[in-house]
Order: structure tokens, then sequence, then C-alpha cells
């Protein structure tokens, strides 16, 4: 009984350093990017194109903007989508023609009307321009 205690307590040990390790490192990559990024913009951009300078805080903000707009540092997504999009394709190789023809209109029918408006509103309003 105590073997076992003792063999949970190292457990818990080993994935909380592993934890911190991971928080320390995940902060110090985020730190260099910044730096990189202040350093690059600063060195480059003032000296061709007449910007001002940014400070740390505003790189940080650049490399957040970067990521939402242009969904960069992936890491592990990739694989699990190509995982979801194999798994669908086997699927729906799997069905029956009916079964596949239940399948899309289910799924027009949910997301279908959402398309089917803003595709409206744009043949309208491009009817309105000429």
């Amino acid at each position: 009984m105590k073997q076992g205690i003792l063999k949970i307590h190292t457990m818990k040990k080993f994935w909380i350093k592993k934890g911190l390790m991971f928080i320390t490192f995940f902060i110090a990559f985020v730190l260099l990017l910044g730096f990189v990024v202040m350093g690059l913009w600063n060195a480059i951009l003032p000296v061709v194109l007449g910007v001002k300078a940014i400070t740390f805080i505003q790189a940080l903000g650049i490399l957040l903007l970067s990521k939402i707009l242009f969904g960069g540092f992936h890491g592990g997504c990739r694989g699990r989508r190509e995982q979801w999009k194999m798994k669908m394709q086997e699927k729906m190789g799997n069905m029956t023609p009916e079964e596949k023809e239940k399948f899309k209109s289910e799924w027009k029918n949910r997301c279908g009307s959402r398309w089917k408006i803003h595709g409206r509103e744009t043949r309208e309003t491009t009817d309105m321009a000429e």
C-alpha cells in the first residue's frame, strides 16, 4: 500500500515539474519572439518607411494580432484536422448514395440557411449597384 502511495506521489511531482518546465519555456519563447519582432521592426521600418519605433508591449500586440489574422503558431492542430478529415472521408466512403444525400441535406438544413441569406444579400446589393 505504501509503495502505491509513493508511486502516485512521485508521478504527481513528475507532472508538476513537467508542467512548470512547459510554462517556463512557453513564457521564454513568447518573450524571445516579442524581442525579435521589436528588434526587427525598430531596425528596419523606421529607416525604410519612416514609421515610429515600437515598445516591447506593442511588439507582443503585433504577435497576437498576426496570430488572430493569419492563424500562425499551429503546433499540433494540423494533425488533428487531418485526422478529422480522413475520418470523415472514410465515413463518406462507406455510405450508400442515399445515406450521402441524406447527410448532405441535413448539413444544408443546419448551415445552409445562413449562407443562402448571405448569398441573397450580395445579389441584392449587386443588383442595386447596376
